[in-house]
Formats: structure tokens, C-alpha cells, sequence
């Protein structure tokens, strides 16, 4: 228990040193992607290297930095489960003709001009019902690309405007982990988080929903090819049983948030029933089903574009996207543990006195946590623990620090292309970081409406010494 306690306070390394892991972490990752075209795999392994050696420079044992990376994927290890079963239910389902049958009817029942719009509602809702981001890209947003490829909508939009609904019904949702998270670290109850947030990103998606109307109408109406459209259609209705039967799986989902099963029995649950789909409606063989389970599918429709649509999916189509998010995980531990991260925050607060330069300088630290470790949860956790008593000293209420970690925690995270989610996004909906980023407006604009309210004052509220506040957990 001693050693334990030890660890734990053994003090962090210094910012020089800080500051210079994490030049080098940057710069191998943008000399890596943007001059040698590679992935963000082996440059993350150096960097996580180099982190090592300058903790142990610094006087932590490896023991000590190999139980932080422990510690951080242990937190994550539900997550890339959730994200290897989704790999299942895109290959079931695709086997299954359940997402091209959602394909089909969209092509056949939303106009090109509100496509955008109508993406990230119907994204939002499912996201909402069920809690989570990762699981409305994976199964509806999936279908929603295809759509978008039928109607000759730019992939990078379709992209946006589905991480936009899913990150937004991610956000207010009560089921959400890290709607939960982020109030459990700054200290207050979920249920005033959730009104807090109402003031930053209520006006943020009504902003980003009017740009997705005004770009259908503007620039998507104009590429859509009614030929292609048709093409398409009957290419999947000659692939596939396509009925209103294979929506059962869709509303199997929601059904499962209703009930609230557990997310991965219930989405080993919907796999299994894709591949039920597959051999009892399409024809398809137990062999074939397990197939497509873990390799995703292979097949020749005769056309180009929705073999790209349909041959993916599978438990080892994700395995690449898995090996990025446990080396960033590796690093994250490292990271945290020799208390870089803390190093260079602490010296950008000691810099922030008054009220709204400290707050400015969590959103930038939360910000800069998400890019440093790439890890969505760790952008969370950390700078909620290392300014929950700041804002108590500055008798800030805790609303306030949480809605921050949401607002730039949660919705920066697809930013980074090298980070958890980033990864997720190219390996499920196969759209690079650059091309989606641009048109990710419900993301760009929620941080900047909560810098809004703090450099205003509006919606910031303080605690009341004389009364207690039982919106605060102490």
C-alpha cells in the first residue's frame, strides 16, 4: 500500500520536459501522415518511446508507466469491445440486406436537397435514444454513406453531418458515458449538466442544421444523377431481398435502449439477428454469416460503386482501427502517469488570474489534452480532476467546468486523426479526418459558443457560500 501511495505522489515531470514530448509527439505525427503518407501507427509507437524514456530520465520506473498504460486501457477496454461488435453487426447486416435495404428506401424517399439536413436528424435521434455516438455511425451511418454516394453528395459532408447528430444525441442523451462522465469529474449532478448545456449547445446545432439545409439546397441538389440513382436501386434490389422487413433490426436497437439492455449483449443480440436475416431472406449459408461476422463482406454486384458500399463490415475489419486506439492508449498512460500533461496545463493556469482568463484556459487545456493523448475519456477525466477545486476556490458552481469538458472533451475528439475516435470514423465510415473535419460545423461551433458565454459572462454561474447547492457532489 505504501508504494502505491508513493507513486501517487511522486512529483510530476517537469514542463521543459513536458513541452518538448509533446513538440516531438506533434511533429512525428504531421511529418508521418502529411510528408511519408503513412498512418498515425508508428509514429504514435515513437512518441509513446519517447515519452518512456523521458520518464524514466525523470526518475519513473517502467513498472510505474506500464500500470498507468494498464490503468488507461483497462478504462477504455469496453469501448474497443463495443467497437469490434459493431464490425459484427456491419457485416451481419450488410449480409443480412438490412442496411441496403436502408439504403434503398433512402435513395428512393429523401430528396438530394434536404439529404444533409435529414442525415444528421435522423443521426441525432438514434444517437439520442441510445446513448452512443459510435453505435449511431456504425449502424445508421453507415446506410446514411451509401445514401449519400447514391446521391452524389461529397462523402466529406455526409460524414459531417452524421458526426454532427450522433455527437449532439451523444451529448444530451442521459444514457450518454460521458454525459455521465463529465459531471461525475467536476463534481455536480447529471441532471444539471444536462440543463447547462442546454444555453452552448442548443444555438450551436440550430446554426449547424441551417448550413446543412442551405448546403442541399445550394451545392448537393446539383449533383445529384437521377441515372446513377436508378442504377443503384436496381443493382440492390437484384442483390437483395430488399422489404420493410429488414427493418426489424433498426427498431430491434431502439427497442434495446428502451429496455435498457446492456450496449454489447445487445449489439451481439443484433448481430446475431442480421445473420438470422442473412440465412433466412437472402439465401446465405451459416458459413457465409460467420464470414461476414468477422471478415466482413465479399461479393460482386457488377457495379463498382455499391461493391464499395457493401463489401465491408467484420470483427477483423476493425482490428487496425483497434491496434491505432491501444498505442494511443499506451501513450495517453504514459503521459498521465509521469504527469506530463499536468505539467503543462499547470503552467498555462499559473499564467490565467481572473475568473474568465482560468476558464479560457480549461477550454484550451481540455482541448489540448484531446490532441496530446487522443483519447476522448482521458480529455474528460484529466482536466475535470485537475480544475475541479480551482473552480471551487473561485466559488464557480461545477455546471460550469462540466459543460466545458463536454463542450470541447467530447465534441473535439473526431478532430484528432490520430485519436480514439478519429479512428473509429475512418474505419467504420471509411472518410479520412481532412475530408470530414470542415464540415463537422455542430463541432466547430459548440466550443466556440461556450468561449462566448465565458468571455460574456452569460449562463456562468457561481455558488451561493450561505445556501447549499445540491447540484454540488463534494
Amino acid at each position: 500500500m505504501a508504494k502505491t501511495t508513493n507513486e501517487v505522489k511522486k512529483a510530476p515531470v517537469d514542463f521543459g520536459k513536458s513541452a518538448i514530448v509533446f513538440v516531438i509527439t506533434f511533429a512525428l505525427i504531421l511529418s508521418g501522415i502529411m510528408l511519408f503518407g503513412t498512418s498515425a501507427h508508428m509514429p504514435l509507437v515513437l512518441a509513446a518511446a519517447v515519452a518512456g524514456i523521458v520518464g524514466i530520465l525523470s526518475g519513473y520506473k517502467w513498472t510505474e508507466m506500464e500500470a498507468g498504460i494498464c490503468d488507461t486501457i483497462k478504462a477504455s477496454a469496453p469501448a474497443m469491445l463495443i467497437m469490434l461488435i459493431i464490425g459484427m453487426v456491419i457485416g451481419t447486416w450488410m449480409l443480412g440486406g438490412i442496411v441496403p435495404t436502408m439504403i434503398y428506401y433512402g435513395l428512393t424517399w429523401i430528396s438530394p436537397k434536404i439529404f444533409l439536413l435529414t442525415a444528421c436528424l435522423l443521426c441525432t435521434l438514434v444517437s439520442t435514444f441510445t446513448g452512443s455516438s459510435w453505435s449511431t455511425m456504425g449502424t445508421v451511418g453507415v446506410a446514411l454513406m451509401g445514401v449519400g454516394a447514391g446521391l452524389g453528395v461529397n462523402a466529406g459532408m455526409t460524414c459531417g453531418a452524421i458526426i454532427s447528430g450522433a455527437y449532439f444525441g451523444d451529448k444530451i442523451s442521459p444514457l450518454s458515458d460521458t454525459t455521465n462522465l463529465a459531471p461525475a469529474m467536476a463534481g455536480t449532478t447529471v441532471f444539471s449538466h444536462m440543463k447547462h448545456m442546454v444555453y452552448t449547445t442548443t444555438p450551436s446545432y440550430i446554426v449547424a442544421l441551417i448550413i446543412y439545409g442551405i448546403l442541399g439546397i445550394s451545392v448537393v441538389g446539383e449533383n445529384a444523377d437521377l441515372g446513377t440513382i436508378d442504377l443503384y436501386l436496381e443493382t440492390l434490389d437484384a442483390c437483395f431481398n430488399i422489404s420493410p422487413i429488414m427493418l426489424i433490426p433498426p427498431i430491434c436497437v431502439l427497442l434495446m435502449v428502451i429496455f435498457k439492455v446492456p450496449a454489447i449483449p445487445g449489439l451481439l443480440g443484433v448481430a446475431a439477428l442480421g445473420g438470422i436475416f442473412a440465412i433466412a431472406f437472402q439465401g446465405a449459408t451459416l458459413s457465409q454469416v460467420l464470414g461476414a461476422a468477422y471478415t466482413g463482406v465479399s461479393m460482386d454486384t457488377g457495379v463498382e460503386a455499391i461493391n464499395k458500399l457493401v463489401n465491408r463490415g467484420g470483427l477483423s475489419g476493425m482490428m487496425d482501427t483497434i491496434a491505432l486506439i491501444l498505442i494511443a492508449l499506451a501513450f495517453a498512460g504514459i503521459v498521465e502517469r509521469t504527469g506530463m500533461v499536468h505539467s503543462v496545463v499547470e503552467k498555462i493556469l499559473s499564467h490565467a488570474k481572473s475568473d474568465k482568463a482560468m476558464m479560457t484556459t480549461t477550454v484550451f487545456s481540455t482541448l489540448f489534452t484531446n490532441f496530446a493523448t487522443g483519447v476522448q475519456y482521458v480529455a474528460i477525466v484529466l482536466p475535470g480532476r485537475m480544475f475541479r477545486q480551482t473552480f471551487r476556490d473561485r466559488n464557480l458552481h461545477p455546471k460550469n467546468l462540466s459543460r466545458i469538458l463536454e463542450d470541447v472533451g467530447t465534441l473535439c475528439a473526431p478532430f484528432c486523426p490520430y485519436g480514439t475516435d478519429g479512428a473509429f470514423i475512418l474505419g467504420t465510415l471509411g472518410v479520412a479526418t481532412g475530408q470530414y473535419a470542415p464540415f463537422m460545423f455542430f463541432a466547430m461551433l459548440n466550443p466556440i459558443m461556450s468561449l462566448i458565454c465565458i468571455w460574456t459572462g452569460w449562463t456562468i454561474k457561481y455558488m451561493d457560500p450561505a445556501q447549499k447547492d445540491e447540484d454540488i457532489i463534494p
